[in-house]
């Protein structure tokens, strides 16, 4: 009997876990400067200078990069944010 808990915990926070993993993935564009995106991101997405510069240098080398991760309710309006001041991003 005290398998059956244990199994039935485990899959409650494998669960638990899998809803937290949303994310906002930012893409590289031709027209908006590092600057406008640095300060979108600290702006929207709560970074630090240092985290934001990385994003930005990521997006610009690799193309894309995850800038936030959370909950669907609290991504939706940063990534509209984001769409609003002209920077390419999708929740995946």
């Amino acid at each position: 009997m005290s398998n059956t808990k244990k199994k039935i915990q485990e899959d409650v926070d494998v669960l638990e876990k899998e809803t937290n993993q949303n994310e906002i993935v930012l893409f590289n564009d031709d027209v908006n400067t590092f600057d406008h995106v640095i300060d979108s991101l600290i702006d929207i997405c709560d970074h630090t200078l240092e985290q934001a510069e990385q994003c930005a240098l990521l997006v610009h080398y690799k193309g894309k990069c995850t800038v936030k991760t959370g909950e669907y309710n609290d991504l939706k309006p940063r990534c509209t944010r984001l769409l609003t001041n002209g920077l390419s991003a999708e929740i995946i």
